[in-house]
């Protein structure tokens, strides 16, 4: 009898402890796939039907559940279709910023762009896919460092 009640509270356990690792990460609605720069512009905000995308660090979230902050005449509106790392990093809507471009950035923004990412980003929004310049050097070369197992939510069934 205790062997059996053992038994369903460690069953109960393993199912919250599953419960809980899964909130960490939203998972991907739509197979993660990859963006071109003209492809992300499309998801602005500026449609109301589609949804509103932005990507920091080349991965491309779903920011559309936040669109009070991101759709069309929110505050951050100036983010979304297109990789705005460099802004994010700077906590900067100033048009130069909205870039991946991090050259120059301090330790102090760089530390800050990770927090951002994993602790906003990664645990709120869905990953939808990576930005080409990710995946791809800008001769149009594989990027020989992306590792597709090393990336949030990507599996190696998923396809681009």
């Amino acid at each position: 009898m205790a062997t059996a009640r053992l038994c369903v509270l460690l069953v109960a356990l393993r199912a919250t402890l599953a419960n809980d690792a899964g909130l960490r990460y939203k998972p991907a609605t739509e197979p993660v796939r990859l963006f071109t720069e003209e492809e992300l512009r499309r998801y602005d905000g500026s449609e109301e039907a589609q949804p509103v995308y932005m990507a920091v660090k080349g991965v491309v979230f779903d920011v559309t559940e936040g669109k009070e902050f991101y759709g069309k005449d929110a505050p951050y509106n100036a983010l979304v279709g297109k990789d705005s790392t460099r802004a994010v990093a700077k906590m900067s809507l100033d048009p130069a910023d909205l870039t991946s471009d991090t050259t120059g950035l301090t330790e102090e923004q760089l530390k800050s762009l990770d927090s951002i990412f994993e602790g906003t980003y990664k645990s709120k929004y869905p990953i939808v896919g990576y930005t080409a310049s990710r995946i791809l050097n800008e001769d149009g070369s594989p990027n020989e460092d992306f590792k597709p197992e090393d990336q949030p939510h990507f599996q190696i069934k998923d396809e681009f």
